[in-house]
């Protein structure tokens, strides 16, 4: 089963870029920066069929709510040059039943970030 895309950046407060803003376009959902005192919202976006935050045990309960998750991540960096996230985008093959996706990324995330202490924060899109 072939993956077409597969493509992997860091957002970086050096290139202007936010965190926060990066959550908000992937969940689909409108969230307030406190760095900058703007809210982030991308209503052109559309095909979000799902969108998880999964977080190791030692993390504070708290970054399960999608804005506090990131707007921690952007307090605790004060450098201009900060790197504030990773993003992974890649293609599910068609293969692979959509009603499997969620699970499949879940499980893939849990066993390669959240087992070494990373908070994942996943959408799945489906641009039909």
């Amino acid at each position: 089963m072939p993956c077409p895309h597969n493509e992997i950046s860091i957002v970086q407060r050096s290139n202007r870029q936010s965190a926060v803003a990066a959550a908000a376009y992937q969940s689909g959902e409108k969230l307030f920066c406190e760095y900058d005192q703007e809210v982030k919202h991308y209503p052109e976006k559309r095909g979000i069929v799902h969108n998880e935050i999964l977080l190791p045990a030692n993390a504070p309960p708290e970054y399960a709510d999608r804005s506090t998750l990131w707007n921690a991540a952007e307090a605790i960096e004060k450098q201009w040059n900060s790197q504030l996230a990773r993003r992974w985008v890649l293609s599910i093959p068609r293969e692979i039943p959509p009603d499997q996706y969620a699970a499949l990324v879940r499980d893939f995330c849990n066993q390669q970030f959240v087992s070494k202490g990373m908070c994942v924060d996943f959408a799945i899109h489906d641009k039909g």
